[in-house]
């Protein structure tokens, strides 16, 4: 029965159906077998309440593992800033493809920079991670915005634009590349102003353990960069013991001369979020060639960023 279609599992929304949809044409390309997608709606989906109140780790992911261990689906894909950080052992994160741009961007009316909004502007998200950052930034730059808590998919969020609700919002660029809307995009925020979600642009594909056939040929679609960049991301939100909703922004960069990849850094940032008070470091170091590397490099940085007082800043820790 290897000729038999594959299933893969995917929330509903239009965004987790286009990269769905993405991952399917490969994993069709490697396997020489069809793919056929099975939605599956997942709590954070159907709950109206802020992600943050609702502890953002795992709802959007535990309706599609439940549905991997019980054999209904044979493969699922995840947007990676929506898994937590722990691993069950049942389930096997087979591939990270090649990230997409990690930023976050800005769409406003009158097709505004960040920078250009009028005194007072209100800008929605629903990340507290993001609140922190666009706070401090204006704090610092004497800005005068307000940001929203807002939720719902990307029609309804720059809905809100357009209604006249709200002057801006801010979304991820690879959500919004993936489903041919980067065009509506006014200001892409620089990683210096706002650092992306740990994991922010990337995809994770997850498969059960046991099946090895699978696994490796899953695994061709893997990027060994990519992975090395989200799982030092990922060990530093862990090390922080913070869940995806918590205030933390994230991301390894290859440092790149010509065409050898000579070290990766690793910045983090952690804030209140009104942005009144931060904590933001830094590492460098060589590229990690292992898991175990990586995730070194995330712990290091997080024991540098709670000797800083990150932790008092977080509000409640994931247990």
């Amino acid at each position: 029965m290897t000729d038999r279609a594959l299933r893969l599992g995917t929330r509903r929304s239009k965004l987790a159906m286009a990269q769905s949809g993405q991952v399917a044409e490969a994993v069709s390309r490697v396997t020489g077998r069809p793919v056929e997608l099975v939605e599956i709606t997942t709590y954070g989906d159907v709950s109206r309440e802020a992600l943050a109140q609702i502890g953002g780790t795992g709802v959007f992911v535990t309706a599609l593992r439940d549905a991997l261990v019980r054999g209904e689906v044979d493969f699922a894909v995840h947007s990676l800033k929506d898994l937590p950080t722990t691993q069950p052992g049942e389930l096997a994160l087979a591939a990270v493809p090649v990230r997409e741009d990690p930023r976050d961007v800005i769409v406003a009316r009158d097709a505004l920079k960040f920078t250009d909004l009028p005194r007072g502007a209100r800008i929605g998200t629903g990340s507290p991670r993001r609140m922190a950052q666009l706070n401090a930034y204006a704090r610092t730059h004497g800005l005068d915005i307000e940001t929203v808590a807002i939720r719902g998919n990307v029609d309804t969020r720059i809905g809100y634009v357009h209604e006249g609700r709200l002057d801006a919002v801010v979304l991820a660029a690879a959500g919004l590349n993936r489903i041919g809307r980067i065009d509506e995009v006014t200001d892409f925020l620089s990683v210096d102003t706002v650092l992306p979600a740990p994991g922010q642009g990337a995809l994770a594909i997850e498969c059960a353990a046991s099946d090895a056939d699978l696994v490796a040929a899953l695994g061709e679609l893997d990027d060994p960069h990519t992975r090395a960049a989200v799982t030092a991301e990922r060990s530093l939100l862990a090390a922080l013991e913070a869940g995806c909703s918590a205030p933390v922004g994230a991301l390894a960069d290859l440092l790149i001369d010509g065409p050898v990849v000579k070290e990766m850094r690793l910045r983090g940032v952690v804030g209140t979020t009104d942005g009144s008070r931060m904590v933001q470091q830094s590492t460098t170091g060589s590229v990690p060639l292992t898991h175990d590397g990586a995730m070194a490099l995330g712990r290091e940085l997080a024991a540098e960023m709670l000797a800083q007082g990150a932790a008092g800043l977080m509000g409640e820790r994931a247990h």
